[in-house]
């Protein structure tokens, strides 16, 4: 059996008027992040992951912020295409793992939601979606609600 593991982590700024989009899931919040996409630090984390572990680069490799086919563009759909990556190279997720580093606001509401969109996009039983939340204490840039960030981890298997 082959077995890969990819790592990956996204941040984005977070400014006043802007959607917050995280794990597919939009959030009623005041602020939102500053992005070319979607903005989405969750499945952009995933999609790195997913490359890393079959050496592709990154997701701006891929789907570049210079591009105007990206400019806005819903990250479930980003996410589709590198699994669409994952499928072609014989492999399949086995599981899923990412903890979203927020102050504000609160994200254990919506953590269902996002396994389950994340689980609906690749395909995966949400059991084998992890999605995790973490505040910073107020420190740093998560802390001081300036941005938020997501480390993921994923695991394939040929």
């Amino acid at each position: 059996m082959d077995i890969r593991i990819g790592h990956g982590y996204d941040v984005h700024a977070l400014t006043e008027g802007l959607r917050l989009v995280l794990g597919g899931v939009e959030i009623a919040h005041t602020k939102g992040c500053v992005a070319h996409s979607d903005g989405d630090v969750v499945l952009h984390a995933i999609c790195d992951a997913l490359l890393g572990a079959l050496a592709l680069g990154d997701i701006g490799k891929l789907f570049p912020d210079t591009s105007d086919e990206f400019k806005g563009i819903d990250s479930k759909i980003l996410l589709r295409r590198v699994c669409n990556e994952v499928e072609a190279r014989g492999y399949s997720i086995s599981n899923i793992d990412c903890t979203i580093a927020m102050q504000r606001p609160k994200l254990r509401p919506h953590i269902d939601n996002m396994r389950s969109a994340i689980a609906a996009v690749t395909g995966l039983d949400t059991d084998r979606v992890s999605v995790k939340a973490t505040t910073t204490e107020r420190m740093g840039f998560e802390g001081r609600e300036e941005g938020v960030s997501t480390h993921a981890v994923v695991l394939l298997t040929k």
